[in-house]
């Protein structure tokens, strides 16, 4: 099955939310809202949602496993959205407002794989500190 770039971005979420066991309630509502929000999904069905993120689930737990996933990800996307895909992976993870070793092990493979520059990542990880700090 080949992924459009936006069905790859939402497995790039899923896999994050899922990294720890399972996903949550708030990492789902945060991939809706991501995807309600977004310019890079502008056009997209939002209804699709729970089927591709079932697909992705399917394929991790099938022979394809975390690696097939990725490496489906990743050549789905074009190398101008590698950056969007690891921060949408960010956000996930951070909603919750934990990073157990597992997420953070993820985030570390889907940068590598999608080659993104280490001071791009830096940046868009402390963006994201930013905007959940409580004051």
């Amino acid at each position: 099955m080949t992924l459009s770039a936006q069905d790859a971005l939402i497995h790039l979420m899923v896999v994050t939310a899922s990294s720890d066991a399972g996903i949550s309630g708030r990492e789902f509502t945060r991939i809706g809202t991501l995807i309600d929000r977004l310019p890079v999904f502008a056009d997209y069905e939002k209804a699709r949602l729970v089927e591709v993120a079932n697909a992705c689930v399917d394929r991790m737990n099938g022979e394809a496993g975390l690696e097939g996933v990725l490496d489906a990800a990743v050549a789905a996307l074009p190398e101008r959205l590698h950056d969007t895909g690891y921060a949408l992976a960010v956000e996930v993870a951070v909603v919750d407002f934990q990073l157990p070793q597992e997420e953070l092990r993820l985030l570390e493979m889907i940068r590598d794989r999608l080659a993104v520059d280490r001071l791009v990542t830096a940046a868009i990880e402390a963006a994201a500190r930013a905007r959940l700090r409580k004051a």
